[in-house]
Parts: structure tokens; C-alpha cells; sequence
């Protein structure tokens, strides 16, 4: 089943999907959120993923990577103890490297949008060895569920989706741009 499917009226689901997936993003603290988010799903359900989002965000104070950044020994020790959130050390650890490294590619590429577009288009086969160089915890399920997540990749909505067709007309990357040979 489809997650088109699946949201359709669900109270958690429909507001990210009617809203959010698929959508094009270029601000970094929001591409720190999406990817904490898949990050944070590895091995678990979206939908406990998506009701312990404000409790993420506000942990993580809005996912902004400077800020996210510079968190050491004591603000880890905050995230584990903090029951709203996935108290998994090696997730929480991911994150706040991640937030470095999106800080790094701020010096190179002006932002993590700018550095994803340099990039594109590639295949998933390659967006996985791509990001696994230059992040941490970046199987290729949460590697994937990023980029369809931000509009790099296709796939996030079906093709009789009312909300893809409506996210067509913005449009994301991929329908921007392909690899040589397609999808």
C-alpha cells in the first residue's frame, strides 16, 4: 500500500503528506530535520516517527545545525534522558554530526540545498555513496526516504495523487533534471 494510501485522512499521515513530502526544501534546518527524522526511523514506524516530531524538534532546538552543532557530552546526556524523544545514542550522535557537516558544506556550497543540487541529478545506487561519504548513518532506506522526502528523487506521491500533480507544478529536482539513461 502506498503511503498516498495510507494518508489519505489519517490525522498524523494526511498533514505531512498533504503538506510536506515531496516538497522542495532549501533551508538547511529543515533538511537537518527531514534527515534526523529518517534517521530516527531506521527500525521503527513512520507514524511513532511523526508523533514524536515536536518533541525532536524542540530537543534539538529547530534543528538549526549551528546551534545543533556545537552539542557536546552534556546536551547528548539531555537528548537521552528526554522520554518525548528516540533515546537511541548512536541516532542522537548521527545528528549532531550531521549538523557539523552540513556546517562544512556551508563553506563549500553556500548551504546543503546548494551542495544537493551540485550533485543532482544521480541515481539512488549513487545519492547512497554520496551521502555515506559525507554523512553519518546514511543506510540506503534513510538515504532514499530523504531525498523523495525533499523532491530529489521520485516516488514519494502515486501518479493519480492529487498531491503530487499540485507538487508537479513547483516542481521538485526530479522532475527537473534526470540521470543519463532515467530513473
Amino acid at each position: 500500500m502506498s503511503y498516498c494510501t495510507i494518508a489519505k485522512g489519517h490525522p498524523v499521515h494526511g498533514p505531512h503528506h498533504d503538506h510536506e513530502y515531496g516538497r522542495p526544501v532549501d533551508r538547511d534546518d529543515v533538511l537537518l530535520e527531514r534527515m534526523a527524522l529518517e534517521i530516527n526511523q531506521a527500525g521503527l514506524s513512520w507514524l511513532l516517527i511523526l508523533k514524536k516530531r515536536a518533541a525532536l524538534h524542540a530537543a534539538f532546538e529547530g534543528f538549526d545545525p549551528s546551534t545543533v552543532a556545537r552539542y557536546g557530552a552534556p546536551e547528548v546526556a539531555r537528548l537521552l534522558g528526554d522520554a518525548g524523544i528516540i533515546r537511541n545514542r548512536r541516532k542522537i550522535e548521527a545528528v549532531i554530526e550531521n549538523a557539523r557537516r552540513i556546517l562544512a558544506i556551508r563553506e563549500s556550497h553556500g548551504g546543503l540545498a546548494a551542495w544537493i543540487e551540485a550533485n543532482h541529478p544521480i541515481r539512488l545506487a549513487d545519492w547512497v555513496k554520496v551521502m555515506r561519504k559525507t554523512f553519518v548513518f546514511m543506510g540506503p532506506e534513510v538515504v532514499n526516504e530523504f531525498f523523495m522526502s525533499i523532491g530529489t528523487l521520485p516516488g514519494a506521491h502515486d501518479a493519480d495523487c492529487p498531491v503530487g500533480r499540485e507538487i508537479a507544478a513547483l516542481p521538485p529536482a526530479w522532475m527537473r533534471a534526470s540521470p543519463p539513461g532515467g530513473w
